[in-house]
C-alpha cells in the first residue's frame, strides 16, 4: 500500500461518523468477542447438519413441522450473513501487530477460500421452493460448506476450557453421534428407495401398527445404524446389491471410527498421565527403591503417605518446572500474584524494591512436610522458611515439650541466610521446629537470596541493617563482636587494597624487566650474527698450507687481503 493509499484510508476513517465506527468495530482474533462470535455459529452450523439431512430422508418430519423450519432456516441463513460481516470486521496479525484497517482486513478476507466458501453457502437455494414445493430441504445442502466455522469454534474452546481432556471426549462423543444419526438417515432414505418391508433388512411396512410413527421410524433407524457401525452384529442379511454396498460402506467407517475411537482416548489418557506427571512426583520409582534397599515398613508407610496426601490434595511441588516455558516476564507476573502475598509478610522483606520481590518470588520452592522435624537446635541455616498452610510447633530438645505453634502467614529461620557480623548464634539455628501434620511451606534458600542481592546492593545493605535492628530488640546481637567485626574486616579491606597496590607495583616492574630483557637479546643476537660474518673471512688452514707450499705467500697474502677488501661485511644495526 503506498503512502497515499495509506494517509486516504487515515482520513476515510477519521472523517467517518464516530457512531458509524463503534457499530463496527475490528475485532480481535484472539479476543473474547470473536470468541463468543464462534460459540454462537455453532447453533446454525449444527442445525444445518443435523436437522436438515433427517428432514431430506424422513418426510413426515418435514411435513409436520414445516413453519417452524422455515423459521429456523431463516434465522441461520441471517446468522451466517452476520458471520460474513463480522470476517469483514475481524483483524489480523502482522509481524505481532494487530491490523485494524478494514481497507486491508476486507482486500485479505476476500482472496481466501473461507470466502469463497461462506458465499457459497449462502447462496438463495431457497428461491426454488417457488417451484420446487417448500419439502425440499435438500436444496440447502449447501449449508454445509461451513463446518470449518465448527472446528476453529472447537478448537478455541480447547484452549479455553480449564477442562480440555474432558472436552476432548465429549467432542468425539459428539462425533460418534454425527456418524450414527446420518447413517440411520441415509438407512432410512435407502430403505425407502428400496421399498419399505420387502425384505427383512430394509425398514418395515409403516403400514404395520407402531411402525408408521415418525418417532418409531428415527430411533429404529439410529438402532440399526449403531449395531451395523459398532459391528455388534444381530443385524438381518442384505439381499439385494444395493444393501451390500451399504453395508461394506458401513463397515470400513467402523473399522476408521474404531481406530479413530482408540486414537483419541489414548491421547486423552496419554495427556492425563502427563499432566499428572508434570504436576505430582512420580511415587512409583520411590516405593520400588525403599523396597528394593529394605526400607523398614513404617518408613515406607510414611513415604506412601506422603505421596497420597499430595494426591488426595492437589498439592504440588514443583511449580517452577511447570511455568518454565512461559516468558520470563510473564512467568514472574504469575508467581507475583501467588506467592507476593506470603512473601510480603516476611519483615526483612517489606518496603523493598517491586522487582527484587519479583526475583525473590521466582525462587521459592514449595516443599510438604509431615510429622517431621523441619529444622533441629544447632543445625546450619541455609534457608528461610514461610508457611502456607497447616501448623508448626516449637519443641524442646525432647520432642515432647511444646513452647509455641506457628500457623500460616508465619516464617521463620530468616536471620540465618542474612550476614549479619555479630550474631550470637552465628549460621545456626536456635530452636527446634517440628511439624504437627500435613504443612506446606515455602523455603527460600541462601545462595538464591545473595544471588538476587548482588544485582541489588542498596536493598542488601537496607535488609542487613534491617535484621540487624531485628537482633537488637531480640537481644541476639553482639555489639561489641560487630564492632570488633567491621574493623576486622576494614582492616582486611585496608590489606587487599595495600596488596592491590604491592601487585600492580610488581606488575609494572616485571614489564620493565621483559622489556629490558628483550632488548638484552636482541643487541646478543647481533653481535653472534657479526661475529659469525668475521670469521666466514677468515683462511682456513689448508689454504694457508698451499701457499706455503708453493712460496708465495706474500702474493697469496695481498690476494686474499684482497679478496677479502671486495667481500661485504655483515649488516650494521642500521640495516
Amino acid at each position: 500500500m503506498s503512502q497515499d493509499s495509506k494517509v486516504k484510508t487515515t482520513e476515510s476513517s477519521s472523517s467517518a461518523p464516530p457512531k458509524a465506527r463503534k457499530l463496527l468495530p475490528v475485532l480481535d482474533p484472539c479476543g473474547d468477542y470473536y470468541y463468543w462470535w464462534l460459540n454462537t455459529m455453532v447453533f446454525p452450523v449444527m442445525y444445518n447438519l443435523i436437522i436438515v439431512v433427517c428432514r431430506a430422508c424422513f418426510p413426515d418430519l418435514q411435513r409436520y413441522y414445516l413453519v417452524a423450519w422455515l423459521v429456523l432456516d431463516c434465522t441461520s441463513d441471517l446468522l451466517y450473513l452476520l458471520d460474513i460481516v463480522v470476517r469483514f470486521h475481524t483483524g489480523f496479525l502482522e509481524q505481532g501487530i494487530l491490523v485494524v484497517d478494514k481497507g486491508r482486513i476486507s482486500s485479505r478476507y476476500v482472496r481466501t477460500w473461507s470466502f469463497f466458501l461462506d458465499l457459497a453457502s449462502l447462496l438463495p437455494t431457497g428461491v426454488a421452493y417457488v417451484s420446487l414445493a417448500p419439502h425440499t430441504p435438500t436444496l440447502r445442502l449447501n449449508r454445509f460448506l461451513r463446518v470449518p466455522c465448527l472446528f476453529e469454534a472447537f478448537d478455541r474452546m480447547e484452549t479455553h476450557t480449564v477442562h480440555p481432556n474432558a472436552f476432548r471426549v465429549a467432542k468425539l462423543m459428539l462425533y460418534v453421534f454425527a456418524v450414527i444419526h446420518w447413517n440411520s438417515c441415509l438407512y432410512f432414505a435407502l430403505s425407502r428407495y428400496l421399498d419399505f418391508g420387502t425384505d427383512a433388512w430394509v425398514y418395515p411396512d409403516p403400514a404395520q401398527p407402531g411402525f408408521e410413527q415418525l418417532r418409531r421410524q428415527y430411533l429404529y433407524s439410529f438402532y440399526f445404524s449403531t449395531l451395523i457401525l459398532t459391528t455388534v452384529g444381530d443385524t438381518p442379511l442384505p439381499d439385494r446389491e444395493e444393501e451390500y454396498l451399504f453395508m461394506v460402506g458401513d463397515f470400513l467407517l467402523a473399522v476408521m471410527g474404531f481406530a479413530t475411537i482408540m486414537g483419541s482416548m489414548s491421547s486423552v489418557i496419554y495427556n492425563m498421565n502427563t499432566a499428572d506427571a508434570a504436576f505430582y512426583p512420580d511415587h512409583a520409582l520411590v516405593k520400588k527403591y525403599v523396597k528394593l534397599r529394605h526400607v523398614n515398613r513404617r518408613r515406607q508407610r510414611r513415604v506412601i503417605d506422603w505421596y497420597q496426601h499430595l494426591q488426595i490434595n492437589k498439592k504440588m511441588t514443583n511449580e517452577v518446572a511447570i511455568l518454565q516455558h512461559l516468558p520470563e516476564r510473564l512467568r514472574a507476573e504469575v508467581a507475583v500474584s501467588v506467592y507476593l502475598p506470603t512473601l510480603s509478610r516476611v519483615q526483612i522483606f517489606q518496603n523493598c524494591e517491586a522487582s527484587l520481590l519479583e526475583e525473590l518470588v521466582l525462587k521459592l520452592q514449595p516443599q510438604t512436610y509431615s510429622l517431621e522435624y523441619v529444622c533441629r537446635k544447632g543445625d546450619i541455616g541455609r534457608e528461610m522458611y514461610i508457611i502456607r498452610e497447616g501448623q508448626l510447633a516449637v519443641v524442646a530438645d525432647d520432642g515432647v515439650t511444646l513452647y509455641a505453634v506457628l500457623g500460616a502467614g508465619l516464617y521463620f529461620g530468616e536471620m540465618s541466610i542474612i550476614n549479619i557480623k555479630g550474631k550470637m548464634s552465628g549460621n545456626r539455628r536456635t530452636a527446634n521446629i517440628k511439624s504437627l501434620g500435613y504443612s506446606d511451606l515455602f523455603y527460600l534458600s541462601k545462595e538464591d537470596l545473595q544471588e538476587v542481592l548482588s544485582k541489588y546492593p542498596q536493598a542488601q545493605a537496607v535488609m542487613e541493617e534491617k535484621g540487624r535492628e531485628i537482633l537488637l530488640k531480640m537481644n541476639k546481637l553482639d555489639v561489641n563482636a560487630e564492632a570488633a567485626g567491621t574493623a576486622l574486616q576494614e582492616a582486611t579491606e585496608a590489606q587487599l587494597r595495600g596488596l592491590d597496590q604491592q601487585l600492580d607495583d610488581l606488575q609494572t616492574k616485571f614489564a620493565r624487566l621483559l622489556a629490558e630483557l628483550e632488548s638484552s637479546a636482541l643487541k646478543i643476537a647481533y653481535r653472534i650474527e657479526r661475529l659469525e660474518w668475521q670469521t666466514q673471512e677468515w683462511p682456513m688452514p689448508e689454504d694457508l698450507a698451499e701457499a706455503d707450499a708453493e712460496g708465495e705467500p706474500g702474493e697469496g697474502t695481498s690476494k686474499d687481503g684482497e679478496g677479502r677488501a671486495g667481500q661485504e661485511g655483515p649488516p650494521s644495526p642500521e640495516g
